[in-house]
């Protein structure tokens, strides 16, 4: 009997060491496609060591998104059509035709396939996320996508001359730095996105920008408070460069203090550095990881380590 139970303690640690680690990607733009693409090749395989999840913002109003959400009223298209097709298990024919831009025609010129794609589809389904996530699994993408919101909202910067801006290619065009960001109207984020938070085992933010991508999504009600909840490790990718006039001669500390300031503090994020043992990583977390994936997300990111 003490053999047996020994044995089945043995099975249940196996189990529990060979479980994919759980991440909940946080961003927009080109920056958080660009990570997806990279994790993607943790999560192929029989024995796949992630599962992701990407909260992507839908608060882009220029080119073509910002034309469909005029026309169409949805949610902007592009950042999510971008991270479906970087978590494509085949980024060949269908994931080209989902990021064809038509040259010409009258009315398409500029529109992007899978932008109107996605916007028909939500016209069909009348549901944004459930066109997302049908969208998803035609192009076979890995993990999950959700907008952090279903709503249709629109970015409003509080400018450093005193000035309000709306739109967030207005604010990005902006010369005047940003005071304050928020979302019109208020939002709510869809339960499954909540879901995903408080089962991660690693949740990061970025990379990508800071007032127009990432802290967006923070704004949105209950996804801050669902973030300082969750026991996953909380890391956030500080860009290597500074964003013209909106992030000039900002340091890290500048950027996670932006950060704080929009969603409350308590996020309890590691930030990436260069320096630092694989233990400090375990370190300052409310949920101590499990040692295999420590190492892993060593292995994933080299180049650092979470302080």
């Amino acid at each position: 009997m003490a053999g047996r139970s020994a044995e089945n303690r043995e099975q249940a640690i196996k189990g529990l060491t060979k479980d994919p680690l759980r991440i909940v990607s946080i961003g927009g733009g080109t920056g958080l496609s660009t990570l997806l693409r990279g994790l993607k090749h943790y999560g192929l395989g029989p024995s796949p060591e992630v599962e992701i999840t990407a909260v992507v913002t839908v608060t882009d109003d220029g080119g073509s998104s910002g034309r469909l959400r005029r026309e169409m009223d949805v949610p902007a298209p592009g950042d999510i059509r971008n991270c479906m097709v970087a978590l494509s298990e085949d980024e060949a024919v269908l994931s080209k035709l989902f990021q064809y831009r038509f040259a010409s025609g009258r009315g398409l010129k500029g529109h992007s396939f899978g932008n109107l794609f996605l916007s028909a589809l939500t016209q069909v389904m009348g549901d944004f996320a459930g066109a997302v996530k049908e969208s998803s699994g035609i192009l076979a993408s890995l993990g999950r996508i959700y907008p952090s919101t279903a709503s249709h909202v629109t970015l409003r910067a509080e400018m450093m001359n005193g000035s309000v801006i709306r739109g967030e290619t207005k604010i990005s065009r902006s010369k005047a730095g940003i005071r304050r960001i928020a979302i019109e109207p208020h939002a709510k984020p869809l339960k499954e996105t909540l879901e995903a938070i408080a089962n991660a085992d690693l949740i990061t933010l970025g990379p990508g920008s800071l007032y127009t991508s990432v802290i967006p999504n923070l704004l949105v009600e209950g996804i801050p408070r669902a973030i300082r909840r969750s026991r996953a490790i909380k890391a956030y990718f500080v860009n290597l460069m500074w964003q013209p006039y909106e992030t000039m001669q900002y340091t890290a500390f500048d950027h996670v203090e932006a950060i704080e300031q929009h969603s409350g503090k308590g996020l309890a994020m590691w930030r990436w550095s260069t320096r630092g043992p694989l233990a400090g990583l375990c370190a300052g977390t409310t949920r101590r990881p499990r040692f295999s994936q420590c190492k892993w997300i060593c292995r994933a990111f080299p180049s650092g380590m979470f302080r």
